[in-house]
């Protein structure tokens, strides 16, 4: 099972970064460790709506810790959504600091991102990317299983190399219950691609279950090392 501070990106914008969240805590709830979930900038959402933090601690269970550092209304890029709304920006340094503290008190921390690696949180052009460098944490990569996931995936996996940080593996965050011959191939050409093994599949419509049915479900989407029991995918 991970522990310390992990960053969940992904390939883009909904490709299931939630749900994988959701689902690594609710292995780390499983395995008997202290959770946190920090979302550094929740963009899309008004005040008193719940966001991608609610979200997890529904799935994953409220005793999952959930911190949010900034929020803005308008679905865009945190830099520029925080602009429009006259807010202030949320920094990578804010955003290590954060994680440090919760890591201070419990075993895992899960920082999701929004959208990619290198959308900008601030008007100085820093990124989630700046953050995990900041905390030297592993990032686990959320792609899609189509057409197209495997270019995406290969410039995430090089942007993390070339900053020295390391990809604890890449789960396919929601995979469609006929996959096409894309999705089939793309399996066994996504570790590839990412150097960094597959972490993990986790089925479309997961997100709709019940807590406790998918706190049950979670294990078999992870290979063991992201969490997952024997026997599961991998």
């Amino acid at each position: 099972m991970v522990r310390g501070v992990v960053v969940v990106s992904g390939t883009g914008t909904e490709v299931g970064k939630t749900v994988v969240t959701a689902g690594l805590a609710a292995c780390a709830l499983r395995a008997g460790l202290r959770v946190a979930v920090l979302k550094p900038a929740q963009t899309g959402v008004r005040e008193g709506e719940p966001g991608d933090v609610a979200e997890v601690r529904r799935l994953a269970g409220s005793e999952v810790t959930g911190v949010e550092l900034g929020r803005f209304p308008d679905p865009l890029a945190p830099a520029t959504a925080a602009r429009r709304a006259g807010l202030p920006y949320v920094t990578p340094r804010q955003v290590a600091e954060a994680a440090g503290k919760l890591a201070a008190g419990h075993d895992l921390v899960l920082v999701e991102g929004a959208g990619g690696l290198l959308v900008r949180f601030d008007g100085d052009g820093g990124t989630l990317a700046d953050a995990a460098g900041m905390l030297a944490a592993p990032v686990v990569v959320v792609a899609e299983a189509g057409l197209g996931t495997l270019n995406a995936t290969a410039l995430t996996a090089e942007a993390l190399r070339g900053r020295g940080l390391a990809c604890a593996g890449v789960v396919i965050g929601c995979w469609p219950s006929e996959p096409g011959l894309a999705e089939r191939c793309n399996v066994a050409e996504l570790g590839v691609v990412a150097g960094a093994p597959l972490g993990g599949v986790v089925p479309s419509g997961v997100g709709g279950l019940a807590s406790g049915a998918f706190r049950r479900a979670a294990p078999g989407w992870f290979v063991r090392g992201l969490g997952g029991a024997a026997g599961a995918f991998g």
